[in-house]
């Protein structure tokens, strides 16, 4: 027996996934999320979303906060919704996402080191040279 998968309004969909209705709206618009739509309640159409539809959200929030672009990742949504990812694309992917990850953790340690040694500079009553951020070249995405 197949099981059919539960569809959700709108509102639902925002519950579940924490984004807003006019961000859901948008990424409708950006074609990164293609809900059903099917009428339901009257003449007004609806749009019916299903789990799939949360663990894309997923992906595209986790997509931009490694940096990439709506159009990257609607690229890549694309790809997988029309033909599929290769085992070899997907790793291509994963990699590029990695090192995205791998450059941003170490802004953040250059970050944290120059937070921490302006701390401890105004703590210890800014005796010394004060601590610059420039003195610590922060990585490009």
């Amino acid at each position: 027996m197949v099981k059919e998968a539960k569809m959700m309004l709108i509102g639902e969909f925002s519950r579940r996934t924490g984004l807003s209705t006019a961000t859901i709206r948008f990424y409708i618009r950006k074609r990164l999320i293609t809900p059903e739509v099917g009428r339901s309640g009257g003449q007004n159409s609806y749009a019916h979303f299903t789990e799939r539809d949360v663990q894309i959200a997923a992906l595209v929030r986790f997509g931009q906060t490694l940096g990439m672009s709506l159009k990257e990742i609607a690229k890549v949504n694309n790809e997988m919704q029309q033909i599929g990812i290769s085992r070899a694309r997907a790793v291509e992917l994963m990699d590029m996402q990695l090192e995205a990850i791998e450059r941003k953790a170490q802004d953040l340690d250059v970050m944290a080191n120059y937070l921490r040694a302006k701390r401890d500079w105004i703590a210890g009553g800014q005796t010394g040279d004060e601590p610059k951020l420039a003195d610590n070249v922060l990585c490009t995405v």
